[in-house]
């Protein structure tokens, strides 16, 4: 599986909707394709969820 195909994978619902509106434009300021700021949004959204759930864990075994 490609790195893009794995971002993508992080865009789903309301994500895929952002990816689709800011991708073109991003790729057209930037020399990448429409794919690939695709794909970082989804790895950004991906790597902020687990971002969450590993504080949301941390903070519920700090409170035992």
């Amino acid at each position: 599986m490609a790195a893009v195909d794995m971002g993508k994978a992080g865009l789903q619902g309301w994500r895929a909707k952002v990816a689709d509106l800011v991708g073109p434009p991003v790729a057209r300021s930037t020399g990448l394709t429409d794919d690939q700021v695709r794909a970082a949004l989804g790895a950004a959204f991906f790597v902020l969820s687990v971002v969450y759930v590993v504080k949301t864990v941390r903070e519920l075994l700090a409170s035992r």
